[in-house]
């Protein structure tokens, strides 16, 4: 059964935690680590990067708490149509004058107050297609070939227009995705396998002939090689885990933020972390990811175990997505990965980002709190039978 209304909206008291210990900690991190720049520009105050940072989180709270509001039906119907908005919005993104080109990458939409990122938008879209595709076609992805390779056409424009951005990392999350679903949907192991080798393929082929690629994983392979250059950002990034130590240096104090660490506040801010908390502060960090990627999981197990397909492959989605990126970030920092701009969810600094995660996070609440409710609805007797039982109690 799908319950179109909740009588009363059941909320995860883990995923609640730990969504809460990730953002507040994020938060603290990225007043640590933008504070000393608005100092150096005359017409910003040093509260300028925290103040909308705050703003960010305010509203991503208010659209996920929106969100939640959805029925799952709702988000099932409407899948196609998603996926046919992230594209379009990663087509506008590379079209000039409305994509705002950063470092040398076309991947934001400038709006009023706001700059987005259309890729967290289309990795959000691209969960939600893929949780349809998967209950409809369950059957298809267990017993035949084709069932796995149907999905990889119209997310090969996904990809396509991501590169052209260019945005590699978003591309490998968004293919994890996909791959990662089919996984669970009960793909065979050895078609699975040799879907998987087909994609490393082109992807091998695509950090071959593009040099600034090839110049990542040289350098991630030998950063000291060239520190100032190509090994820049995973030498800094090093240096701050190095300097960090057990317990950190201290919250504030660390030096690598000053201009030495690039992107310190968005795609650096577990180094920031390492320098400033220590081992011990990373590993309470990334405990909280695992008890939040653990909840998802765990959120779409009893959604499958009702009955519940679309919300289950919704939630195992969103725990792929926020855990292999969590992970590629923290590889990245630690020298494990070839350089990504890739965001620690529900902690960098950035507007759509933030909004987007929570709204992921919104999504989790509905599944844990409609499948909730479908196990109270089969479990609690019908009223007319409770009546009936009362009335004959008093006669």
């Amino acid at each position: 059964a799908k319950p179109s209304r909740i009588g009363r909206f059941h909320i995860d008291t883990l995923l609640a935690l730990a969504t809460i210990g990730l953002v507040l900690i994020g938060y603290v991190m990225v007043v640590s680590s933008t504070i000393h720049i608005g100092s150096k520009v005359l017409e910003e105050t040093i509260w300028n990067f925290p103040l909308k940072q705050l703003i960010h989180i305010v509203f991503g709270v208010v659209l996920g708490s929106f969100i939640a509001t959805i029925p799952m039906e709702k988000w099932e119907k409407s899948g196609g149509l998603l996926y046919l908005v992230g594209l379009a919005l990663l087509l506008a993104v590379l079209i000039p004058g409305l994509g705002k080109e950063v470092n040398g990458s076309t991947r934001w939409l400038e709006l009023p107050g706001l700059r987005i990122q259309v890729s967290e938008i289309a990795k959000f879209f691209s969960v939600v297609y893929m949780a349809g595709y998967v209950m409809r076609q369950q059957k298809s992805i267990r017993l035949s070939a084709f069932g796995l390779l149907r999905p990889m056409l119209p997310f090969s424009l996904v990809a396509i227009l991501l590169l052209l951005e260019p945005d590699f990392g978003s591309t490998v999350v968004i293919l994890m995705i996909v791959m990662g679903l089919m996984f669970l949907a009960g793909a065979r192991l050895l078609q699975f396998g040799l879907l998987v080798i087909g994609l490393a393929v082109p992807i091998t082929l695509l950090v071959i002939m593009a040099p600034y690629r090839m110049g990542r994983l040289t350098s991630f392979a030998d950063p000291w090689a060239d520190p100032l250059d190509k090994g820049l950002q995973l030498t800094q990034a090093l240096i701050s885990f190095g300097r960090g130590g057990w317990s950190g240096v201290g919250l504030g104090n660390g030096l690598q933020k000053l201009s030495y660490l690039p992107e310190a506040h968005t795609d650096f801010i577990f180094s920031v972390m390492a320098e400033e908390l220590g081992l011990f502060g990373i590993m309470g960090v990334i405990a909280l990811f695992g008890l939040f990627v653990g909840r998802a999981f765990q959120i779409g197990a009893k959604a499958e175990q009702a009955g519940l397909l679309f919300p289950a492959y919704l939630a195992y989605g969103l725990g792929i997505w926020f855990g292999f990126q969590a992970f590629v970030h923290m590889g990245v920092n630690m020298g494990l990965l070839p350089t990504k701009g890739l965001t620690l969810p529900l902690m960098s600094y950035g507007g759509g980002s933030m909004m987007v995660m929570c709204c992921a996070v919104g999504l989790l609440f509905r599944v844990h709190s409609e499948t909730a409710e479908t196990n109270a609805s089969t479990i609690r007797p019908p009223r007319v039978v409770v009546a009936a039982a009362r009335v004959k109690q008093h006669a």
